[in-house]
């Protein structure tokens, strides 16, 4: 049992950040928990039952006792899709705290908070708030040490550069020249376990590479091995979109106004990791293909005796 991170609990364990970092302390032979709605995610990738905390992170009664014997906690929670009405006061800021009173409460050593990259400046955005609302109260605590990790784009993120390439043409507004470095769950789970033994309470970190919109749209369409049909449009329909969002229900409009925001200017964080955007597009291809040619063979199994 590797004990130099101490024994870890992780929350929002099943999302795509939690998959990751849940993985990685598997690997590294780490003592942890997995806090989680259902078992389903954790169980397929050979998570033992005992290490799984059952609860509802909404309700702080359901998370009584879920930090007692922990060191670290890792907070990945958030709202990725909106359901079950609620808002992401209701679960970036409440659920978040209702964690970190229970990890004050057990005396919890060290809380670390994922939130996302220049989200001090961006207050806004319905999302951020939330993030940065809590990220303050954590800053805050006299009761552990806090760490708060700011990610640029994750690169699941990006995959909605592929899904318009995959449709034959990617839609851009603005020149496409903005740029970002979006990072890897893998890489940043490694990053995330690497803050446990740091000493810094906050860090901003983003992927290898610094890509303009236009050449991540271009990496899409070559892992599609397709022409490249790219179109601009004016960057004003974009401020008109988000002048408009923010007056609509955030169930609706949340993830717009957040990639539409943070796409007006450069978001380029520090360099981490070895995961490049183009390799990861390219293994999106592959699984589809993979995934036709299994329904193509099952679609063929029964001409396939006559």
């Amino acid at each position: 049992m590797n004990d130099k991170y101490g024994r870890i609990l992780v929350a929002g364990s099943t999302g795509y950040l939690g998959m990751h970092i849940v993985k990685e302390l598997v690997e590294k032979k780490c003592d942890f928990k997995a806090l989680a709605r259902s078992t389903g995610k954790l169980t397929e990738m050979g998570v033992d039952e005992d290490k799984i905390i059952h609860a509802r992170v909404t309700r702080a009664d359901s998370l009584q006792g879920c930090c007692d014997g922990i060191d670290v906690v890792i907070s990945c929670l958030g709202i990725t899709r909106q359901k079950d009405g609620l808002k992401y006061m209701d679960v970036d800021y409440q659920a978040n705290l209702n964690l970190l009173e229970e990890a004050e409460r057990a005396g919890v050593k060290k809380f670390i908070y994922i939130s996302a990259f220049n989200a001090q400046n961006l207050q806004h955005i319905r999302i951020l708030k939330a993030k940065e609302k809590f990220a303050a109260r954590l800053l805050a605590s006299e009761k552990l040490t806090p760490c708060v990790i700011r990610p640029n784009g994750f690169f699941v993120d990006m995959k909605e550069f592929y899904i318009m390439a995959k449709s034959g043409k990617v839609f851009l507004l603005g020149k496409g020249d903005v740029k970002l470095n979006p990072i890897h769950g893998e890489d940043l789970a490694k990053y995330c376990i690497r803050a446990i033994l740091k000493e810094g309470q906050e860090y901003d970190v983003g992927g290898p590479e610094v890509l303009s919109e236009d050449e991540i749209a271009k990496l899409a369409f070559s892992a599609l091995k397709k022409e490249e049909k790219i179109s601009h449009f004016p960057d004003w329909i974009r401020r008109v979109i988000l002048f408009f969002s923010r007056y609509l229900p955030e169930k609706k409009t949340g993830p717009a106004e957040f990639f539409l925001s943070a796409m007006a200017q450069d978001m380029i964080a520090p360099i981490y990791g070895t995961k490049k955007l183009g390799e990861y597009f390219k293994d999106l291809a592959r699984r589809e293909r993979a995934l036709a040619q299994k329904a193509k063979n099952k679609g063929e199994t029964p001409d396939s005796g006559a």
